[in-house]
């Protein structure tokens, strides 16, 4: 979170919180409207639905949230992914099977996200690691600018892979359409233009009703695919669910509720000021579930808090959720009175919208902040991204999570063991390190301090390196340092009793010190502290050190 997100909006006296949450409403639909119809294009789906999604989700989440601004409606990356979805459940683009298989999508996502809440899953929210989700992002936001590009041309071609498409849209750029591309041109930069000198002004807005009176004056409408066409007046009527698709859209509506939650919850945490109640991550489930579940009968996509979205808000001096339900206000006002109009809007103006806003997902920044760090997390996120342009965007989400499980194993697999020496002249204890080559060990005594939770996946690692520190320095006494453990794991304890038993046939002795509570515990339940002997475990190193330093020769020859 940035500095900025806790100045002016925080300080706002509370009897106010109407007029600002007014403005901010009023200001986030002429940002988040144009944006929403055009994030329904990229999903396959009419324009009106974009209307619909910031309708009923933002009513209902902005009943149900716990955050006081974030605003729910259509994203980019959850519009990528429905559009992947509802394209392998009806590949002909029958209008009729669209709208029901977007209603049982929609309606997936908000049931896997209300089951979550009862499994108390809100936890998942950190579930992808932040350089493998940098990576997915970036993946996706190459898969939209390719997908939007030929809209910006004015041109029509059937959508395969990645590359296969890349190369189709070089074959057929000597079709491009003049006036479809000065259309989406002018849109570009005049949209590029305002968000460096005018962030998060009504730049869509202004964008949407330019292109619709230029529309007009030239007579778009005449002519086939140039505009989005005609768009229902009134409210959305009631769609059901279709039971027969749930088999096949299931797998990809739980990709689906995994991303709007995880966006949800980030963009809710990133705008919290400090003042505001915290995030309720479990709250959170409830509230996007439902407003994705009441969507789902009303025509709506699948919805997710946005950053952008939410930012406008926040900037505008959005102080409550009240602001969300004057943006859903100005969605159905727009649905009742400006329906006729947005027909004219040209499709190249909705694909310059979608580029400029899509474009924020590669942020190759953060390519280089990561690499700076860790190497091999950069390689994890450029994998991730290349998942997505390979796979695909929901076969992407599991190579997402894979990468992060892997990532997550490899560090868990490998925690620090640390020999501990005593800083000289001075009655501190710490690991050795070139940076301090004074400090001291005891003759005989080798202190070992593992760093991690000891289980299945790195009970032999740690088990291994402490035998070569054996080996190297040949002690008389091995003291474990447990400090450091907050829980061990049945298949490490039975290797930590295995190793005692050798430990005597190879000339040493184990004691344990600093052993946490739940530590403790299973020691106890285990038989290795009956093992042990309360003579050999420590309440911490600097006991254990004392009681070796005060051994007699006698002592030392029975160990």
């Amino acid at each position: 979170m940035t500095a900025s997100h806790q100045l002016a909006p925080a300080s706002r006296p509370s009897e106010n919180g109407f007029r600002f949450d007014l403005v901010a409403g009023l200001t986030a639909a002429a940002v988040v409207l144009p944006k929403a119809m055009a994030y329904a294009t990229v999903a396959g789906l009419p324009p009106a639905v974009g209307l619909y999604t910031a309708f009923v989700p933002g009513v209902v989440y902005g009943l149900l949230g716990s955050s006081r601004v974030l605003s729910v409606s259509s994203t980019t990356t959850l519009a990528i992914l429905v559009g992947a979805d509802l394209g392998d459940a009806v590949p002909d683009g029958d209008p009729a099977k669209l709208a029901a298989a977007t209603a049982t999508l929609t309606a997936l996502v908000g049931v896997a996200l209300i089951v979550a809440r009862l499994l108390r899953l809100g936890f998942v929210a950190n579930f992808i690691s932040s350089p493998v989700l940098t990576g997915f992002k970036a993946g996706i936001g190459l898969v939209i600018l390719l997908d939007q590009a030929p809209k910006l041309l004015g041109l029509h071609l059937a959508k395969r892979s990645f590359c296969s498409d890349l190369a189709s849209l070089i074959h057929h750029l000597p079709e491009t359409s003049a006036m479809a591309l000065a259309i989406g041109a002018a849109t570009l930069f005049f949209l590029v233009g305002m968000e460096v000198f005018r962030p998060h002004s009504p730049a869509p807005l202004i964008a949407v009703s330019g292109a619709i009176l230029a529309s007009w004056l030239l007579g778009l409408a005449a002519q086939a695919g140039a505009t989005v066409g005609h768009i229902p007046r009134g409210v959305p009527t009631l769609t059901l669910p279709d039971l027969a698709m749930v088999r096949d859209l299931a797998p990809g509506a739980l990709g689906v509720a995994l991303m709007s939650f995880t966006e949800s919850i980030a963009a809710a945490r990133a705008f919290a000021r400090s003042g505001d109640p915290p995030i309720d991550a479990n709250r959170e489930l409830v509230a996007t579930g439902a407003a994705n579940l009441a969507g789902a009968f009303f025509g709506a996509m699948a919805a997710g808090g946005g950053t952008s979205q939410t930012g406008v808000v926040f900037s505008a001096g959005g102080v409550t959720q009240k602001a969300s339900l004057v943006c859903a206000g100005a969605a159905l006002a727009t649905m009742l009175a400006l329906a006729p109009l947005l027909g004219f809007l040209p499709n190249a103006t909705l694909a310059a919208i979608v580029i400029v806003y899509s474009a924020s997902l590669i942020q190759l920044p953060e390519f280089v902040a990561i690499r700076r760090v860790r190497n091999m997390e950069f390689w994890w996120a450029v994998a991730a991204a290349l998942g997505v342009l390979t796979f695909g965007t929901l076969k992407g989400i599991v190579v997402a999570i894979i990468l992060s499980l892997i990532g997550l194993g490899s560090q868990m697999a490998r925690p620090r063991v640390s020999v501990i020496g005593q800083k000289r002249d001075a009655d501190v204890l710490r690991p050795l390190s070139p940076d301090h080559p004074d400090d001291e060990t005891i003759e005989g005594l080798l202190i070992v301090r593992p760093e991690d939770r000891l289980f299945f996946l790195n009970a032999q690692n740690v088990a291994d390196r402490i035998a070569a520190l054996q080996a190297e320095y040949r002690p008389r006494v091995v003291v474990l340092d447990m400090s450091r453990v907050p829980d061990i794991e049945f298949s490490a304890l039975e290797m930590m009793i295995e190793r005692n038993k050798r430990a005597k046939d190879l000339g040493f002795v184990v004691w344990l010190a600093g052993l946490n509570p739940d530590a403790l515990e299973m020691v106890r339940r285990s038989g290795l502290a009956e093992q042990l002997g309360a003579e050999r475990m420590f309440f911490n190193t600097r006991t254990a050190i004392e009681r070796f330093k005060t051994m007699t020769p006698a002592e030392n020859e029975s160990r």
